[in-house]
């Protein structure tokens, strides 16, 4: 909660579906005096679908976390299961569980779900990217059974997020990040890998996009953000890359004022 100004009120490790598992919990942060219906940006993490915590990621995005809070926005960070523990699509079911149980649940926290965007780092931001291009193609195998569907995604801020499975070069490694979260090397399988890729998804009514890259990145490429955003302009969907110079996988570089500029100008535009 040191991250966040005074006065943000905290619900923790709220259960998002009816079982007990450790990694099917969320946090809500709402920000000081906050009134009104707020909106949303649901947080996930990053880890190579193998690692962290919802509260992993904000330690070098502090000052973006903070003026999250100072510009009114709700703040809702969601933990899902491991590659290591059950393969794709099983956290695509978890991340869609969770933001359905924040539609659910909008008026007892003050949300307003029909303003609500995504934030993903890395394996958060795949995910991020392929819950807001595969929502408006009703994959039924993406949504546990008796959750809702009805909500709306407006705008989607990936950071960093694989967008082809098959373009790593651990492609052919099943013991890979990529490979464990599909139970397969994803070259031995194009199947499975191009049902977890998000630019298999990319339509024209999907939401617009704001992808941001680091320039030296050495574990996701950036030609992965400059392929999924050469798809979305393709399709006609409002997108924007930022590629930040001399930025790695991730760091401080992506708190620096001028992307938060980029971020907060964006959601602005489609939250507010």
């Amino acid at each position: 909660m040191n991250l966040f100004p005074e006065g943000t009120t905290l619900h923790g490790n709220i259960p998002y579906l009816d079982d007990t598992l450790k990694k099917h919990l969320l946090d809500i942060y709402l920000p000081p005096n906050a009134s009104g219906k707020l909106p949303l940006v649901v947080w996930v993490h990053g880890g190579g679908w193998l690692s962290n915590d919802k509260y992993a990621d904000m330690g070098y995005m502090k000052e973006t976390i903070k003026e999250l809070m100072n510009q009114g926005y709700a703040l809702a960070s969601i933990d899902y299961r491991f590659s290591t523990q059950a393969t794709f699509p099983a956290q695509m079911l978890d991340c869609n569980a969770a933001i359905s149980y924040l539609v659910k649940n909008a008026a007892k926290y003050g949300l307003d779900t029909d303003r609500m965007a995504l934030m993903g780092f890395s394996a958060g931001g795949h995910l991020a990217a392929m819950l807001g291009l595969s929502k408006n193609d009703k994959v039924s195998s993406f949504f546990v059974p008796g959750t809702s569907k009805k909500f709306a995604l407006k705008a989607v801020v990936d950071f960093y997020g694989p967008a082809d499975l098959t373009l790593f070069p651990g492609a052919v490694d099943p013991k890979s990040p990529e490979g464990l979260l599909i139970g397969a090397a994803p070259l031995d399988r194009p199947d499975l890998a191009k049902a977890a890729s998000p630019v298999s998804y990319v339509d024209e009514k999907d939401p617009p996009f704001l992808i941001i890259h680091g320039e030296k990145d050495d574990l996701v490429s950036p030609r992965q953000s400059q392929l999924l955003n050469s798809w979305l302009q393709v399709k006609g969907v409002p997108t924007e890359l930022i590629v930040v110079k001399g930025a790695p996988h991730f760091g401080v570089e992506f708190d620096a004022p001028e992307v938060r500029t980029a971020v907060f100008g964006f959601l602005e535009k489609h939250l507010k």
